[in-house]
């Protein structure tokens, strides 16, 4: 999930919701997201479905919209890998609990928070860097401008404004 909003700068909503037919995952080489629903997470009083996780249209787009993302080849390797090793969920959704279940924003901040402590220096933990999950998709907008992408394609990847795009840089 954090390889997705690192490499396709998913939201972590979209990440969640993120299904393998959403997924054109060739065996080398470049492939494609094609998102079409997010699962945001919310109070059960306040989704249609009654259930903590609702799904819905992306964000700032009508139900029927999709936005589709190419994907580098790490991100396909990476992605292919954890189909093999976990499978997937009944209705096709690749990020879920051992039990097949959504899984909430609180554990996924808390594996974050752990993967922080291992991976980074003791200064680099107390400071700012990467101290969010959603960090990780402004790494992304930012990696895909310094690499010369044009701020409206980028912004189209990322799903928001070249407006947006070019305050997160």
């Amino acid at each position: 999930m954090f390889a997705c909003m690192y490499f396709a700068g998913l939201r972590p909503a979209e990440a969640a919701g993120l299904r393998r037919q959403d997924c054109e995952l060739p065996a080398t080489g470049w492939g494609l997201i094609t998102l079409k629903k997010t699962r945001p997470q919310t109070n059960k009083r306040y989704t249609d479905s009654g259930e903590t996780f609702d799904d819905r249209g992306l964000k700032h787009r009508e139900d029927d919209i999709v936005r589709p993302v190419p994907i580098p080849p790490e991100l396909v390797v990476i992605l292919r890998e954890h189909l093999d090793a976990f499978g997937m969920a009944e209705d096709g959704r690749l990020f879920v609990t051992s039990g097949g279940q959504a899984f909430s924003g609180s554990a996924y901040s808390q594996v974050w928070k752990r993967a922080r402590a291992l991976a980074l220096t003791p200064d680099q933990v107390e400071s700012p860097l990467a101290a969010r999950p959603y960090d990780l998709r402004h790494a992304a907008v930012s990696l895909w401008l310094n690499a010369g992408a044009h701020a409206p394609e980028g912004a189209e990847r990322a799903g928001h404004g070249g407006d947006v795009m070019l305050c997160l840089r």
